[in-house]
């Protein structure tokens, strides 16, 4: 399909129709979930919006148009950021009032169970992407407390990085909480990437536990006062920081 104004990348497609996020609508495509005019799609490829049949688990897709929806959650501990885990006690999205419930939302950069602070929920699946993608290179900064304070010696070592079980492993910067002096167990982690549990597993593998892990950043917007458990809706100068200029 010619690639000019009126098509657009099937995942893309896919995470603008609230679907899902960007990166799984690929993972959704990679794996046959996913048809165009009645044959399984491949990754990549375009689509015409308003002639291709798309159908998801052979249901079909149609083009939403919606009011982009940004929300910024201040996730306590025990919930987990999914839509749906038949293995979680408690949703992050449980957190929300009714009138958001009825939404198609999606996690842009999940925390862990364990983990508190900054999450950000919205219906624009290309956000969430830009948010997500390690190419988006959207900084985000951590509260860690460990077990027991960081040797001097560690630091460049958890910036380097190490390769565990496929996967390589690193720390973009790490320093001493308030700028004290070295020998901290309080902790600000700054993060340009993220795997699952990428900060636990790096400080695991130098011998520590990670005791508090907070998310209080994304971008250049801050959780600032927000109580633990609420969120609230942004305004658009506060997406715009979101994102690198």
């Amino acid at each position: 399909m010619p690639n000019d104004s009126k098509t657009l990348k099937l995942q893309k497609f896919l995470a603008d129709s609230g679907v899902c996020a960007r990166r799984k609508s690929e993972t959704l495509i990679a794996n046959g979930f996913v048809s165009v005019n009645g044959e399984i799609a491949k990754l990549g490829i375009r689509i015409d919006p308003s002639k291709d049949v798309v159908k998801f688990n052979g249901r079909r897709i149609q083009a939403q148009r919606f009011a982009p929806l940004v929300l910024m959650v201040n996730k306590p501990k025990g919930f987990t950021c999914s839509n749906y885990d038949e293995h979680a006690e408690r949703l992050i999205f449980d957190l929300l009032e009714k009138k958001h419930t009825n939404k198609r939302l999606f996690c842009a950069g999940r925390l862990d169970t364990d983990s508190e602070g900054l999450v950000i929920l919205t219906n624009d699946g290309n956000l969430a992407h830009r948010l997500t993608h390690p190419s988006g290179q959207v900084l985000k900064k951590y509260q860690v407390e460990l077990n027991t304070s960081l040797a001097n010696d560690h630091r460049p070592l958890l910036i380097k990085g190490f390769e565990e079980e496929g996967e390589f492993l690193q720390l973009d910067e790490v320093r001493s909480k308030g700028g004290s002096g070295t020998g901290s167990r309080k902790l600000e982690v700054t993060m340009g990437h993220g795997k699952k549990r990428e900060i636990r597993r790096v400080f695991t593998h130098f011998g520590y536990k990670v005791i508090k892990l907070r998310r209080i950043s994304f971008g250049k917007l801050y959780l600032g006062g927000l109580p633990l458990g609420n969120y609230r809706e942004l305004m658009k100068k506060e997406i715009d920081l979101l994102l690198p200029r």
